[in-house]
């Protein structure tokens, strides 16, 4: 699998330039977003890249603001050892949790360490939505929970989960690329009563889970939400990211209409992680 590397350069360095455009880029097939001092550096597969599809954000960029783009065609052995040497620096959260890759070892101790190795898969604990999801989860006892992780990505929600005591575990994603590295990892860290899946919603069906991760985009969101819902134990909970605060009115719609009670919702940098909760009968 080969992958496009676009380079965009803005002439402004207000923050929510990158992650509006991150967010349109995600809804045309990019995965992967680094912000950089100038812009932002983003990765697609080459089967997924349109130039027009591209061009067609761009027209549409909600700012006003110059936005220059470059590309190339990468190799997947060059992304892996760049991602993880330059790019995938240790994530602390307080002394309860440390994320790195095999190329760091960071000193201090943690309640939780996880061994991430990303090569193209989106959840690092980067990005504000994954972050938003590791505190949520870090907050919420799941001694003997069933957890669904949808979108799974790297895995590294899943394997959270299953270490502060969720079991069982079932991670998917659409992804071929993000469903082998989730194998890799959730050997890497020995949580081995985590499932994985390829695939989407459609591959919901009799099992049913305390505490279902979605972070995805809005739209597959708006879209899955329903099957999620179908699958989720009376009293269980519903997390969501990988939208803005000014969605949640449509995320929130939604769920309800699917019998869920909104819980609680947590912003930063204007992403948000939202919370909503199945009514016990």
């Amino acid at each position: 699998m080969t992958y496009i590397q676009v380079n965009f350069a803005f002439d402004t360095d207000i923050e929510a330039v990158g992650d509006i455009l991150s967010a349109q880029l995600a809804d045309i097939g990019f995965e992967s977003f680094v912000s950089v001092e100038s812009g932002l550096e983003t990765f697609v597969q080459t089967s997924l890249f349109s130039e027009e599809a591209l061009k067609a954000v761009l027209a549409d960029f909600p700012m006003k603001v110059e936005i220059d783009y470059s590309f190339h065609q990468i190799e997947d052995k060059n992304w892996n050892e760049e991602w993880e040497k330059h790019y995938f620096n240790p994530i602390e959260i307080e002394n309860l949790c440390c994320i790195h890759s095999s190329f760091h070892q960071p000193e201090g101790e943690f309640q939780y360490r996880i061994l991430i190795d990303p090569k193209m898969s989106f959840g690092t604990g980067h990005h504000q939505t994954t972050l938003l999801m590791l505190k949520e989860i870090l907050s919420i006892d799941f001694t003997g929970k069933s957890v669904l992780d949808m979108g799974c990505g790297t895995a590294v929600l899943a394997i959270l989960a299953s270490m502060r005591g969720a079991n069982p575990v079932l991670a998917i994603d659409i992804d071929e690329w993000a469903f082998n590295n989730t194998l890799e990892n959730i050997q890497l860290n020995n949580t081995r009563n985590i499932d994985v899946l390829w695939g989407g919603a459609e591959l919901l069906g009799i099992e049913t889970f305390d505490i279902i991760f979605a972070n995805i985009n809005r739209n597959i969101l708006l879209q899955d939400i329903p099957a999620y819902v179908s699958v989720l134990n009376d009293g269980g909970t519903l997390i969501m990211s990988g939208f803005y605060k000014e969605d949640i009115p449509l995320i929130r719609a939604k769920c309800e209409e699917c019998g869920l009670t909104f819980s609680h919702f947590e912003e930063l940098d204007n992403w948000v992680v939202f919370c909503a909760n199945a009514k016990k009968v």
